[in-house]
């Protein structure tokens, strides 16, 4: 099989080292990389549209790989070959794969979503932890959160380790820019704001009903909402602690809140 698989040139081993390693080189391809069997194998069954091409190793194509993987493989898109070593020069894993993908950026109608009549959204507001941005689009897929809006000073959301932590949800899940959350709330929506403490805030069991169009702002572990995003807030929401500890993971923080707040009667 890997005779007949051409060998990655040296333009586009150049090409998937930048789209790893820079943010606008991301930008202006519209692509990023995706590493990894099941990554790579969830993208070619869900969305084989996306893929632009798929780079292979003989020792991963020797192993285990599924037999519907090879089909789609070579039905859906170009697919290259490189050695062991080159590969593991390329690859942004501790212990490579074998595997990866270039798939173009989704796109997604951010129009559409702020005409619903009822929607939950997360706002995040300088969420600079890659895992952390990762791990909350994972989470906000799962819940079937209507989107998540994110400020420029946060994490790229295609940055390798932001990639790999959303286990998928990156594909599902629609995510936008914003430089704040005013064009969002002048479209409508209420906000909540995910503070530790504080004058106003409302332990998150005591809310009993939320507006039809809502917003969840959470910010940083290190630097929290600005307090011009506070303002905003037409609730201040926290959720109660044990003594020991001071504050939540924001990933686990958006978990809790966005499974409770989606409940509630919306009034």
């Amino acid at each position: 099989m890997s005779s007949v698989i051409p060998p990655l040139t040296r333009a586009q081993t150049a090409h998937i080292r930048e789209l790893i390693r820079d943010k606008r080189a991301r930008e202006t391809d519209g692509t990023f990389v995706i590493e990894g069997a099941k990554a790579v194998r969830d993208l070619l069954a869900h969305h084989p549209s996306l893929v632009r091409f798929v780079v292979t190793t003989p020792a991963y194509r020797d192993g285990e790989e599924p037999r519907d993987l090879r089909v789609r493989l070579a039905a859906a898109c170009p697919s290259y070959t490189c050695s062991e070593s080159l590969f593991a020069g390329i690859s942004n894993l501790d212990t490579a794969q074998g595997i990866l993908a270039v798939a173009r950026q989704p796109e997604w109608n951010e129009a559409e979503v702020m005409d619903r009549p009822t929607l939950f959204g997360i706002y995040g507001e300088g969420i600079q932890d890659p895992l952390n941005v990762g791990t909350i689009i994972r989470t906000a897929a799962a819940l079937g959160v209507s989107a998540l809006w994110l400020t420029p000073d946060s994490a790229d959301r295609f940055h390798p380790k932001v990639v790999r932590a959303t286990s998928g949800g990156l594909l599902c899940l629609p995510v936008f820019m914003t430089d704040s959350v005013i064009p969002l709330t002048r479209r409508g929506c209420c906000l909540f704001s995910a503070e530790v403490g504080g004058p106003g805030v409302v332990e998150l069991e005591k809310i009993e009903h939320v507006p039809p169009r809502l917003l969840l702002a959470v910010g940083s572990e290190g630097q929290g909402l600005s307090e011009h995003t506070k303002r905003l807030a037409i609730r201040r929401v926290t959720i109660p602690l044990s003594r020991d500890m001071e504050s939540l993971n924001v990933a686990s923080t958006v978990a809790i809140a966005a499974h409770v707040l989606q409940r509630l009667p919306k009034q």
